[in-house]
């Protein structure tokens, strides 16, 4: 089997064998999945519906879920391109609001500059695999 991985570029990983979360963010995405409310609690009828489901739940995630990790915007907007606008907009409008009433933040007010690279759980990482990443 290791062989076989080899052969297909494929680096194996042991970090933790037989554990049902081993890929974070496909663990994240059935989370999303099984949270929506119209997520069926029993079996899909038929292939049909299953896809039928599948293609509205990734509509609904690619183009009306806003996701913490790209500051709330779509992956969609991410990948049009019109996310640093949304992000701009949204900016002008919480500055307009600090000048409005600064007592309201004690601190400035939020960061809304989008990453190039999302982590999971990134404050788990140890400052030197930080190092390596970068």
């Amino acid at each position: 089997m290791l062989a076989t991985l080899e052969n297909l570029g494929i680096v194996a990983s042991f970090r933790r064998p037989r554990v049902s979360n081993d890929n974070p963010f496909a663990e994240s995405l059935f989370r999303t999945c099984k949270y929506r409310p119209d997520y069926s609690r029993r079996p899909f009828g038929s292939i049909n519906e299953a896809r039928a489901w599948t293609q509205q739940f990734a509509r609904w995630y690619n183009h009306e879920h806003k996701h913490s990790g790209l500051k709330f915007v779509t992956p969609a907007q991410r990948q049009n391109g019109v996310a640093a606008a949304v992000l701009a907009q949204r900016e002008a409008v919480y500055a307009e609001a600090r000048q409005r009433n600064p007592r309201r933040w004690s601190q400035s007010t939020r960061d809304w500059e989008l990453t190039d690279e999302v982590w999971l759980n990134p404050e788990r990482m140890q400052p030197e695999e930080l190092k390596q990443v970068a």
